[in-house]
């Protein structure tokens, strides 16, 4: 029922994780993609293998607005416009306030909220041009409810959330629509090493109303529908992909 046929999406981080079900989805939905990715060549170059002609990688550094901006208008040059921004690249580690440096403090910032605001400045010029626009940030829970010992995260993530309520408002009068998908923990790499405590991975399965760690999957069906056609009165609004777990605090 989903068909972006004729769309191009640039997704952010997209060589693993939520990032590369996000591209898997919009590729089978018919979207030419355009995805982000900073260390995982490898991991990017057999993406592009297995959707020839219709997703292309860009190395990029989230830390660089030079790199950002020439991205997006590289795509431009590459596919001819964008009509999707799908914001999912970011980190996250621990950060008790006590031990927290302002260099981590720092880069938290730039690489989850201010590449967040340069993706979506470089993206919205085109958008605007076109009459038409589907921007979709990945914030988490912490966004919303905070985060102990993760306090810095939490407030890049909270700032995603800010910041699309107000370009749901500012962008609305050039058919541009600002969403966020907000997942809780999610079974990808970057968890690995913390799921590799079997005690730890019950506890947090336990937490969760529904009783189970989402996929990529999971969260990147809620983001596609987001920048559908189906979504298309739905604006500045926080699609919690969770299992309930941000209705537990």
């Amino acid at each position: 029922m989903i068909d972006l046929s004729g769309k191009v999406a640039i997704i952010t981080g997209g060589s693993r994780g939520i990032g590369e079900a996000c591209v898997k989805y919009f590729v089978k939905s018919n979207s030419k993609v355009a995805f982000t990715y900073k260390s995982a060549k490898s991991a990017a170059e057999k993406i592009e293998k297995i959707f020839p002609g219709q997703a292309k990688a860009y190395r990029v550094d989230m830390e660089s607005e030079k790199e950002i901006f020439d991205m997006v208008d590289q795509v431009v040059k590459d596919f001819g416009k964008v009509d999707i921004l799908v914001h999912n690249a970011g980190i996250w580690n621990d950060g008790a306030l006590d031990k927290m440096t302002l260099e981590s403090w720092d880069e938290m910032m730039c690489v989850n909220l201010t590449s967040t605001f340069l993706f979506t400045k470089a993206c919205a010029k085109y958008m605007k041009g076109n009459k038409f626009g589907r921007i979709v940030f990945v914030s988490s829970t912490a966004g919303q409810r905070g985060e102990a010992f993760h306090s810095h995260y939490a407030a890049s993530k909270g700032g995603m959330i800010s910041f699309a309520k107000s370009l749901a408002v500012e962008l609305a009068p050039f058919n541009i629509t600002t969403n966020v998908v907000a997942p809780g923990w999610v079974d990808t790499d970057l968890n690995n090493a913390i799921f590799a405590d079997a005690e730890f991975k019950e506890k947090v399965c336990k937490e969760i109303p529904v009783g189970r760690i989402p996929t990529p999957e999971d969260i990147a069906g809620p983001v596609l529908f987001l920048a559908s056609d189906l979504a298309r009165h739905i604006n500045g609004e926080i699609l919690n992909v969770n299992g309930g777990s941000v209705l537990c605090g």
